[in-house]
């Protein structure tokens, strides 16, 4: 099978379970809580379904090769997706466009952007165009 095909595998599982979870933290806590208060529930969520993740994982950022700072990511979990959480009452275009510049400026390949300040979950999914393979 080609590799490409089993990452993308990979990835939409991973994306999957990650997704799922924080189904079930909305679900228990509903919306209008701070931000600080789904991470924390989504860490108690995804360790409990076995996803391996860092929290407010500081990443450098880059410009021409050189390091200009840093930026912590919500989540990166198993090392190679990151999760950017909002609690807000509507997404905007800055929101969509900060989460691919992450991806960009981390050199990850896949990202989601979640945000539980709605009456319903929202969610979405990210691919880095511009990745390039280590």
């Amino acid at each position: 099978m080609n590799t490409a095909v089993n990452t993308q595998y990979k990835y939409s599982d991973l994306t999957s379970k990650i997704i799922g979870c924080a189904m079930e933290v909305h679900k228990v806590l509903g919306n209008g809580f701070q931000e600080v208060i789904y991470q924390r529930a989504l860490a108690i969520e995804m360790y409990e379904n076995k996803l391996a993740f860092n929290r407010e994982f500081e990443m450098p950022i880059f410009y021409r090769e050189e390091q200009i700072g840093t930026r912590r990511v919500d989540f990166l979990v198993e090392d190679a997706i990151s999760v950017e959480l909002k609690a807000i009452t509507r997404l905007e275009d800055v929101h969509y466009a900060q989460a691919i510049n992450y991806l960009e400026a981390y050199n990850l390949e896949i990202g989601l952007l979640v945000n539980f300040g709605e009456r319903s979950l929202q969610f979405k999914r990210f691919k880095n165009k511009k990745f390039k393979k280590k």
